[in-house]
């Protein structure tokens, strides 16, 4: 993520044309117009507007058509003989095209809150998160140019930036309404894009298979040998779980899974014994966003007793292991490895419980809204005289919903960094961007973190605007005594503002986890 851009050779995706991409976005356009015609009451949930909802839906239409203008100059053009420019065009048509859903979600849920876009049942939130994902994607297209000499970003960027802006201006028409359900226990209710009945199908899959719609094994006793290839076979936009179990062993390949393939679920064997393995780093020549071994943008993914591991090592700079855009995902008892830019929990509501993860320079980093409980933390060894820091978030505006809740977890050392502590210097986490939020409470921190405890990006450039908060710490690493003054770091007392980065509330999790079968913890559990 952070020193450069980010980004093994790789075939650009299927670019959409212009004429393609006109006629479905005036399919979409024309609906917003007759959308936009109907009375307010018709919105249900509509006090969460500060604006009448047919200038709401004008909004999104004014951005779409902005957005139509970028991926028409796209189409025009596959990167040339430079490797990185080709991977940042692929790049900019992907994730134009989630933000291009992601608006098309935030005006079903509006129109139609039972429908299969509302995902928790507080249309707030949704909204807020959606239109948070559709700013940050033209700023990672726009990072992927960075490192090249293509003429494409310069086409593109006076698009992207006034994409920006009316996404800003969207949020700001957005009220944040909290969930009103208790923090205290689970609300039964079901997200309407998972059927109840499969509830049960979750708490039971076990790890024989016997449960799985597929399963891979690279000894051929599965019906596939490679991962990718039960991915695509997955029916798209499935509106029940579909389980994949993959056998104990170690898989080269790197996984793609596109945003079509909703309620993915993967089983492994454990996170020792099921590993899924790539090499792709920025030094050779991938953006930071392609260079993940594992990366999901489908909805409501979830991933149980496996590994993801970049191997690039820490003189390739940015690689990713595991890149996340799926909202409402789930990683249980995974784990997360390489030195820079591990995990790139990009956009969206996440939700990490007894995982381990690994890494060096920022590696944490996005700007996703996710909540890590019960994780072990470990970093890594990197470069001489590199600085670890742990997190790197990557909130532009103050109304994005997003930030790093780390809670319940272990913060230490890896085995290669134990003898190295008093030389190589660890921090929670620096600003990537101007409103970077990061809260650690309630978790375990060793003697490898600095006394300072954070550590900035570049002088002074958003000490006063960041957010980053401690509460109720413990281990040698947790002395507030000598930790930064800046004006946006807080030591906080205060259970009810601790309150605000749980389960519950950070991430709507009472409406959406207990459908998953992953355990948790709603609030601060005392």
């Amino acid at each position: 993520m952070a020193l450069a851009s980010r980004n093994k050779k790789m075939a650009l995706l299927p670019t959409p044309t212009t004429t393609s991409f006109t006629i479905i976005t005036s399919l979409l356009l024309s609906f917003l117009v007759f959308l936009g015609g109907v009375d307010g009451g018709y919105f249900v949930g509509s006090e969460c507007l500060k604006v009448a909802p047919s200038e709401f839906v004008g909004s999104v239409r004014d951005v779409l058509d902005v957005l139509q203008g970028v991926m028409s100059i796209l189409a025009e053009f596959d990167g040339g003989d430079d490797f990185r420019a080709s991977n940042a065009v692929s790049d900019c048509v992907d994730l134009l095209d989630l933000s291009s859903d992601e608006l098309d979600w935030s005006v079903s849920a509006t129109q139609n809150p039972q429908g299969k876009h509302n995902s928790t049942g507080n249309l707030s939130s949704d909204l807020r998160t959606w239109l948070s994902a559709t700013m940050a994607n033209p700023e990672t297209c726009m990072d992927g140019f960075e490192g090249t000499d293509s003429v494409v970003k310069g086409l593109v960027s006076t698009g992207l930036f006034q994409m920006i802006s009316l996404v800003q201006n969207l949020l700001t028409q957005v009220n944040p309404v909290p969930d009103h359900s208790s923090s205290s226990s689970f609300n039964n209710k079901f997200p309407a894009w998972l059927k109840p009945r499969d509830r049960k199908k979750l708490l039971e899959a076990n790890m024989n298979g016997a449960d799985a719609d597929a399963v891979v094994a690279a000894d051929g006793t599965g019906n596939y040998t490679n991962i990718m290839d039960a991915v695509k076979d997955a029916p798209d936009y499935s509106m029940r779980r579909y389980v994949i179990y993959i056998k104990k062993g170690v898989y080269n390949e790197n996984v793609e899974i596109k945003k079509k393939k909703w309620s993915l679920m993967m089983i492994g064997d454990g996170m020792d014994n099921t590993v899924v393995t790539g090499n792709r780093s920025f030094v050779d020549g991938w953006t930071t966003f392609r260079s993940a071994t594992f990366a999901v943008s489908g909805r409501g993914f979830i991933a149980r007793d496996i590994s993801f591991q970049n191997t690039a090592g820490p003189e390739k700079h940015q690689a990713v292991a595991l890149r996340s855009d799926s909202d409402l995902s789930v990683y249980y008892r995974c784990g997360i490895f390489g030195y820079q830019d591990s995990l790139y929990a990009h956009t969206m509501r996440q939700f990490y419980r007894e995982c381990k993860i690994a890494g060096t320079v920022d590696f944490i980093f996005g700007d996703a809204a996710a909540l890590f409980q019960n994780c072990l933390i470990l970093a890594k060894k990197g470069l001489p005289d590199q600085k670890n820091t742990i997190t790197a978030h990557g909130r532009k505006e103050p109304t994005e919903p997003t930030g790093f809740s780390i809670q319940f977890s272990n913060i230490t050392a890896d085995s290669d960094l134990v003898t190295s502590i008093n030389t190589t210097h660890t921090y929670l986490g620096r600003p990537w961007k101007p409103y970077s939020r990061t809260i650690v409470m309630q978790s375990f921190i060793s003697d490898v973190l600095r006394p300072e405890g954070w550590l900035e990006w570049s002088g002074n450039v958003s000490l006063d605007t960041l957010y980053y908060a401690e509460y109720m710490n413990h281990g040698p690493g947790s002395g507030l005594s000598n930790r930064v003054k800046w004006p946006g770091y807080h030591v906080m007392n205060d259970s009810r503002q601790a309150s605000n980065f749980t389960v519950s509330q950070f991430i709507e999790g009472n409406l959406w986890l207990p459908s998953t079968g992953v355990a948790f913890t709603a609030g601060l559990g005392v």
